[in-house]
């Protein structure tokens, strides 16, 4: 039933304590290159602004990076967070990429900051508060890479440009502009499930075919921590948790170090609160993921899982994603 669900691999650069961004740019390649010899889809990185603990804010930079070191895997932004563009900058800045790395690139749309309110002010200069004008900068996107003639003017590079777009959401919005406009929806239900289920029959049911899109095309966000022992793996997972905490209680900082028993000593309202953002996880060894995983897949149908993973140590989150690579095959079997 699930034998053709592609894996891809989401990577938000995290910054470890004690590192810096190159360090974290670098073990992002690192990441890419080992997901490129084992086969998985494409590999996204996304737009968060203002974050001491995320390296990826320059999106479009740190994928020239990555394709640079890497020649097959598809790559992308997942996702580009478009209100705080001009649809022209995006347009130019995909469109080089996609000139660097012929065939190989994605762009990922959101309409959520990436930040708080303080950030995007300093990002946009003023905050356009419309909320119309996310569909419409798609639609304006689309139409500059497609080199529409009615715009007046030209994206160079970006005119002509084959880059295949996604909406990304969490809500009821995206699923319903998604299918609007034909194009694949990936939900980002590796940390907002709460609205997964309605979102895809909304996507599914609403969805018209495209230039682009014949059928609709599901990709979840999905967390895989895997290790040799389940107890290993929940400890890898501590460090996200962490974070997690660190962000909701506003606090947020660079990625901490995993602590041994962890969702255990936090108070009752933390555990639920990651119990709720971890829907979207499978945390053990290979069976547990696998059973995890495959419970997910009867859940959604996503036609592709986009598996995030912000580990520590960085042999540990490659070890994991080979581990899932495993089940991916497991499941293909």
């Amino acid at each position: 039933m699930h034998d053709s669900v592609k894996f891809s691999i989401l990577d938000l650069s995290p910054v470890p304590q004690g590192a810096d961004v190159k360090t974290a740019l670098d073990r992002s390649l690192a990441l890419a290159q080992h997901g490129e010899k084992l086969g998985f889809e494409r590999f996204w990185m996304a737009e968060h602004h203002g974050m001491a603990g995320i390296a990826s804010a320059a999106t479009s930079v740190a994928l020239a990076h990555i394709g640079q070191g890497t020649s097959r895997i598809r790559i992308g932004a997942g996702g580009i967070m478009l209100p705080n563009h001009a649809p022209m900058v995006i347009a130019e800045q995909f469109g080089t990429l996609e000139a660097l790395f012929p065939g190989r690139i994605d762009l990922g749309l959101g309409r959520a900051p990436g930040s708080d309110q303080r950030v995007a002010q300093a990002l946009r200069r003023n905050l356009d508060t419309d909320p119309n004008a996310f569909p419409r900068d798609v639609v304006e996107l689309q139409a500059l890479f497609e080199g529409d003639e009615r715009l007046g003017i030209q994206a160079t590079p970006g005119s002509g440009a084959k880059v295949p777009l996604y909406i990304l959401g969490s809500s009821l919005f995206g699923a319903q502009l998604a299918a609007a406009l034909g194009l694949p929806y990936a939900f980002a239900s590796h940390f907002a499930p709460q609205a997964l289920d309605d979102a895809l029959a909304i996507y599914r049911r609403d969805f018209k075919p495209s230039a682009q899109l014949a059928e609709p095309y599901v990709m979840c966000g999905f967390n895989i921590f895997a290790a040799d022992t389940d107890d290993e793996a929940e400890h890898l997972a501590t460090s996200m948790m962490q974070s997690f905490v660190a962000l909701r209680t506003g606090n947020p900082g660079k990625l901490p170090p995993p602590v041994e028993g962890y969702r255990d000593s936090l108070p009752p309202s933390a555990q639920a609160m990651l119990a709720q953002i971890m829907q979207g996880s499978a945390v053990g060894a290979t069976d547990a993921v696998l059973s995890a995983t495959r419970a997910f897949l009867d859940r959604t149908r996503a036609d592709e899982l986009i598996v995030s993973g912000s580990i520590f140590d960085q042999s540990a989150r490659e070890k994991s994603y080979g581990l899932a690579a495993e089940v991916r095959d497991l499941i293909a079997a």
